[in-house]
């Protein structure tokens, strides 16, 4: 599957609809995000299951800003509308294969227990 390109009118349609989200924020002049394009792009034709979007971060600076995205590339995954992971920096492709078969292993209700309990100590400290 080819990478779909993500915006701010399209964000919550897409995250919302499917289960396993990669984001690959990027911008056209990052020399890295060039170089990782062609990864991303044939790690997506092996995981059909896995929506692999990009977002621009010239183009959509209102969504990188809501994200925090401070540098590029960033990758961040949701699974199930929660954010599981974000790193900045490009990986090879196998360290990009480990950190979908290690996202496909997370147990989601753990994660938002996990979520909700920490969420809790907080609001009482």
């Amino acid at each position: 599957m080819a990478s779909v390109e993500l915006t701010k009118d399209n964000f919550d349609e897409i995250i919302g609809n499917n289960s396993f989200v990669m984001i690959d924020f990027w911008a056209p002049w990052c020399g890295p995000c060039k170089n990782f394009a062609p990864v991303y792009e044939k790690v997506s034709e092996e995981h059909e299951d896995i929506v692999f979007a990009k977002v621009n971060t010239e183009v959509e600076q209102e969504l990188a800003g809501h994200f925090q995205i401070r540098s590029i590339p960033t990758l961040m995954i949701f699974r199930e509308q929660v954010i599981i992971f974000t790193q900045p920096g490009m990986l090879p492709e196998e360290a990009l294969g480990e950190l979908i078969g290690k996202a496909r292993e997370l147990d989601m209700d753990q994660v938002r227990k996990d979520i909700e309990e920490s969420q809790q100590s907080q609001s009482s400290n």
